[in-house]
């Protein structure tokens, strides 16, 4: 979508970028503009010093699979090659007033207090980072927008900049909202479905855009580049995650019905997203949506709607995060009922503590509501994960414990997964790790009784009730199957159809994809040594685990049938209890 006009004067060209916040977002997004544009300097200023100084060190402050290659390069240059063009620093109004371009890369959480508590964007760091704008800048700025506000919060930026800014001083304000998926950032920013920017249909508004979007266009085409008006820009964020959330809420809705009723909740995943109407992503059921987005943002839509006297609305987008919670709450109960209706004493193994795999971030991570509800439970708790920093577990569990002095008596916090699952008498798995993961890689495809069955070796396939192949029949298992008249397809267009192509189940493309390339970013960040890539001996746990051994998945990460016969007992999200 182009904007309505055209800028009729030359644009200004950027050279100098000034990124406010050195978080998740701000970090990734320069250190990729950084690397991909060595013409021009960017600043990443924080008020954190200790988060100033990770950046500038080997440990970085976040993990994202690829981002210490990525920021490497572009921070510390190469000697007679390539000068630094990327500077971490605590110069907050130096980088400001040096700048051409500024991103606002601060946080919005949920207000806790006041009017909205509970529902709307707290918007006191966008003020703060606003009103230090305009007192620092000595001359015109494009600000752009990239944290997530509600729509028209870049009148009330203006407001300020023109209220505070000083005589002369010009601000012009673009949305440019990120669409990154931790885990997978650094693939995002360097190959984007779409980049976003939103500006004021006015000369000087299009000329700004015009600016911004020749920094993107040295990487990224221009036809992924979508320039639309202001107030449209800001929704368009809301509303990707709202639709998201919403996905996910629904696949785990299904998943209920399917524990009750037989039902495998993968199948039906599998089959539904075969639809092209609907697709295979963002359909796997869990023990329940996490991160710092998807909560936040729907309740700020629900708040919106509010506001807007729009109830029907609101109540429809705050069903999606009531059903979240109503999935976490659930897979509390299956673990104490599972475990004879008691947890006291019990020692418990929580296996991942981040919301999900290849990020070590934990906000509104499942694992901690999970905690806190086996905590209530005087269960013993043992949490592991690969990535997450004993440090940050601590302040989660701090921060939402109703008595954080029992939460410390009661949890440890283990180096390794073994550790956790020593005489423990369940070992739960709240997040999809690659090292908990037991299953075939491979794709068999066999042909019973003229049809083509899709699946893992005869062995290892089992559905959520246990029905499984046997002798080369097909029993009772309701295996994917296509009808072929006797012909079966080629092996590989049997594995882009497969349900065990957990590539495709989880959305991060397909066996052929393009940015799978061996020298591409994404290939890099793939190939990154990580400590959850190792996969976890299942058997070593059965040695060490008391008796009877429970596994409860709430990540579909297992096979079932291999674990039973370790002797383990397993409960899986969205697939029928195994235990009578």
């Amino acid at each position: 979508m182009a904007p309505m006009v055209t800028p009729e004067k030359a644009h200004n060209k950027i050279n100098r970028i000034c990124c406010i916040g050195a978080g998740y977002v701000g970090g990734p997004t320069c250190a990729v503009i950084a690397n991909k544009v060595p013409s021009i300097h960017v600043d990443v200023v924080d008020l954190n010093e200790k988060r100033i100084a990770a950046w500038n060190s080997n440990h970085l402050p976040i993990y994202e699979p690829g981002l210490q290659e990525m920021t490497k390069l572009p921070r510390d240059g190469i000697p007679d090659k390539r000068s630094p063009n990327l500077f971490f620093t605590t110069e907050v109004k130096k980088s400001i007033a040096s700048a051409d371009l500024i991103f606002l890369c601060v946080a919005t959480p949920t207000k806790y207090t006041g009017s909205g508590a509970g529902r709307a964007a707290d918007l006191v760091y966008v003020e703060s980072a606003t009103r230090m704008i305009a007192e620092a800048a000595e001359d015109d700025k494009i600000v752009v927008e990239k944290s997530t506000v509600p729509c028209k919060t870049a009148q009330s930026i203006r407001e300020i900049l023109s209220a505070v800014g000083k005589p002369g001083v010009r601000f012009d304000i673009l949305s440019n909202p990120e669409f990154l998926a931790e885990g997978t950032a650094i693939r995002n920013l360097v190959e984007p479905d779409r980049l976003l920017i939103g500006s004021l249909t006015n000369e000087r508004g299009l000329r700004a855009a015009a600016s911004l979007v020749d920094v993107y266009a040295e990487w990224v085409p221009r036809d992924r580049i979508v320039t639309m008006h202001l107030w449209s820009s800001e929704m368009a964020k809301l509303a990707a995650n709202a639709l998201l959330a919403q996905r996910i809420s629904s696949i785990n809705a299904l998943s209920a019905i399917c524990e009750s009723t037989g039902a495998d909740i993968d199948e039906v995943a599998y089959a539904v997203g075969l639809d092209k109407r609907i697709g295979p992503k963002m359909l796997k059921s869990s023990v329940g949506f996490g991160g710092s987005c998807f909560r936040k943002d729907v309740l700020n839509l629900v708040y919106i709607a509010q506001c807007l006297h729009l109830p029907e609305v609101a109540a429809y987008w705050e069903q999606v995060v009531e059903m979240n919670e109503y999935q976490k709450d659930r897979f509390s109960k299956r673990i104490v009922n599972c475990l004879y209706s008691t947890l006291t004493d019990k020692r418990v193994a929580v296996l991942g503590f981040a919301y999900k795999k290849d990020t070590g971030d934990t906000r509104e991570s499942a694992s901690i509501a999970l905690i806190n509800s086996l905590v209530a439970e005087k269960a013993d708790v043992r949490i592991y994960d690969p990535k997450v920093e004993e440090e940050s577990i601590w302040m989660e569990l701090k921060w939402t414990a109703t008595n954080f002095a029992e939460t410390q008596k009661r949890v440890t916090i283990c180096k390794t997964a073994y550790e956790a699952c020593e005489e423990s008498h369940a070992a739960i798995i709240a997040t999809e790790w690659d090292e908990f993961n037991n299953k075939d890689t491979e794709v068999h495809i066999r042909e019973v009784h003229g049809l083509a069955v899709i699946g893992r070796s005869p062995s290892s396939y089992s559905t959520g009730s246990g029905a499984q192949f046997s002798k080369g029949t097909l029993e009772t298992s309701p295996a994917p199957k296509l009808h072929t008249n006797g012909v079966s397809p080629t092996e590989t267009a049997m594995q882009k159809m497969s349900l065990y192509n957990n590539g495709t189940i989880n959305g991060n493309g397909s066996l052929d994809d393009e940015n799978l390339k061996p020298n591409s970013p994404v290939a890099m960040a793939k190939r990154e040594p990580s400590k959850g890539k190792t996969r976890l001996d299942w058997g070593h746990v059965a040695k060490i685990m008391r008796r009877p051994m429970f596994v409860f998945d709430g990540r579909n990460v297992v096979d079932a049938v291999k674990l039973e016969k370790l002797g383990f007992r397993v409960e899986s999200i969205g697939k029928p209890s195994r235990v009578e």
